[in-house]
């Protein structure tokens, strides 16, 4: 019987064989690399139960490894080894939070004790949560069934992302409840979605405070007025296609810097870059928009990037508030350009507000349909949120929010929309001119059961343009995606499975908006 599969790093491997085969005949499967390189790419296609790590190695140390692996893995067990009793070093390492640690020479007797120690309070952690999931199982269902308000869903969607984030490390049938309490929920979510989302365009910003949800129409004048306008210097960072599950996994980086309130907030329809990015920054929905700057409105048949105006938007945004903020945009795409504005940080000092754009997430979701690597390393929900974190971590951000905390400089985090896993192909009939995007389509000779979907009629009653008098929208409703009867299987094989986004689902609506505050200096 196999108790659990271990990992040891060491430059010495080989001197540890007996070790080994002392495991190996306790029932313990086990793997041995000489290097922290080796370990942190093997770490990426396998989870091991515990993680053995040498201190002190040539080339990539045991400290850089273990805060490696911890980027990435920061729930895996990790058990030091070191020979040094140097109490700096043993410092840094807890400071890391390794597991347990043992100094060399070690005897196996040893190690078996750190192994069952380690195991027992998994094992006991594990048997808490599932035991806490099945007593909640049936109230959360309930609770699911009785959503009537957008309050009442932001409610149960911070309480399912909490518990797939808990259960992330539980055995697999618990994971598989939970996965179909959400596919109910985002079932019954689309119906919400379908009863009330015209309503709420129709009655506009004016009844926020009614049953309509803050929307990202409303961002700038919720969470960027307000602080502005008493004289406060500003930074809005907008991650891209960044879900509320992603920000879960990398609050505990920013924490080191900034106290914050999490709020999540309603994106547009279609919850697509081109419509949810460009009303949070113009203030206006797309139909207002096209109308208002038919020059630099871009058709969705159209080649030509639909995201190049967005400084403009900005400027003109706060011109019709009355708002004369000196203000900064910056869109960042690769890492060396969030480098480059963290090196002339300084100079951001000047203005009031400054908007950047990070982009990374969004290439992360597209490179997953189309790279057979990335879809491996994101193979599921938690490891897309993972490969979340590492980026976050080894990005400009953490180096840019330390900058932003010390000089003491507010920060509202937040992104346009999410993404959703999609799994069921819906055909639909369009023709040359219907989009391409999966979650959503607009059309003047679309053919579709409106059973399967969210159709809107009449574009102008959900705030969008229509390029022709028959044109309109549909969406994609919980994990579903748009294929074309003719080549339905091909589409199926090749879209399953991906990160999407356009359509309707709790992943791509509710979405977060994080106001940060600097935490207090002390000496």
């Amino acid at each position: 019987m196999i108790k659990a599969e271990l990992l040891w790093v060491d430059d010495e491997i080989d001197l540890l064989k007996p070790y080994i085969l002392f495991l190996e005949e306790k029932g313990y499967v086990m793997q041995c690399v000489n290097n922290g390189r080796d370990a942190i790419e093997l770490c990426r296609s396998k989870r091991f139960d515990i993680v053995f790590l040498d201190e002190q190695m040539p080339g990539l140390s045991g400290l850089e490894t273990l805060t490696e692996l911890h980027i990435s893995y920061p729930e895996m067990p990790v058990v030091m080894v070191t020979k040094s009793e140097d109490e700096g070093i043993m410092n840094r390492a807890i400071g890391r939070k390794i597991t347990d640690y043992l100094i060399k020479p070690v005897n196996p007797s040893q190690v078996l004790m750190s192994i069952k120690k380690i195991l027992e309070q998994e094992e006991r952690l594990v048997e808490v949560v599932t035991q806490e999931y099945r007593e909640l199982f049936n109230p959360l269902i309930s609770e699911i069934e009785n959503c009537r308000t957008a309050d009442d869903w932001i409610s149960v969607y911070k309480k399912l992302v909490s518990w797939e984030l808990k259960l992330d490390r539980t055995q697999h049938q618990m994971r598989e409840m939970l996965a179909m309490q959400k596919e109910e929920a985002n079932r019954l979510f689309s119906r919400f979605i379908k009863g009330n989302y015209e309503r709420w365009i129709i009655e506009g910003r004016n009844h926020v405070d009614g049953d309509r949800p803050v929307m990202s129409t409303d961002l700038f004048e919720r969470f960027v007025f307000p602080f502005v306008d008493k004289g406060e210097k500003l930074f809005f960072i907008l991650i891209d296609n960044f879900r509320f599950d992603q920000w879960q996994v990398v609050k505990d980086i920013v924490d080191e810097f900034f106290n914050y309130r999490e709020e999540i907030y309603f994106s547009i329809l279609p919850t697509a870059t081109p419509y949810a990015r460009n009303a949070i920054f113009s203030g206006l929905m797309p139909k207002q928009l096209s109308e208002l700057f038919p020059d630099y409105w871009v058709e969705e048949s159209e080649e030509e990037g639909k995201n190049l105006n967005e400084e403009l938007f900005i400027k003109s945004h706060l011109e019709r508030n009355k708002r004369n903020y000196r203000i900064s945009y910056h869109k960042i795409n690769r890492n060396q350009e969030g480098e480059k504005l963290v090196s002339r940080f300084q100079e951001l000092g000047k203005y009031d507000l400054n908007v950047l754009v990070f982009n990374f997430i969004d290439f992360l979701s597209h490179a997953r349909t189309e790279s057979a690597m990335i879809r491996e390393l994101a193979a599921d929900e938690s490891a897309y949120r993972s490969l979340t974190r590492s980026w976050f971590k080894h990005s400009p951000l953490p180096a840019l929010l330390e900058k932003i905390a010390g000089k003491g400089y507010k920060l509202v985090l937040t992104t346009d929309h999410g993404s959703i896993r999609v799994r069921n192909g819906v055909k639909v009939v369009g023709d040359r001119e219907t989009g391409v995007n999966l979650r959503y389509k607009l059309g003047k000779n679309l053919g579709y059961n409106p059973k399967d979907l969210f159709d809107i009629i009449h574009p102008e009653n959900a705030g969008l343009p229509a390029p022709n008098m028959t044109t309109r929208y549909i969406f994609a409703l919980k994990d579903d995606f748009f294929v074309y009867p003719n080549n339905s299987h091909h589409y199926q094989s090749y879209y399953g499975d991906t990160f999407q986004h356009g359509g309707v689902s709790m992943e791509e609506m509710m979405v977060p908006v994080v106001v940060l505050k600097p935490r207090a200096k002390t000496l």
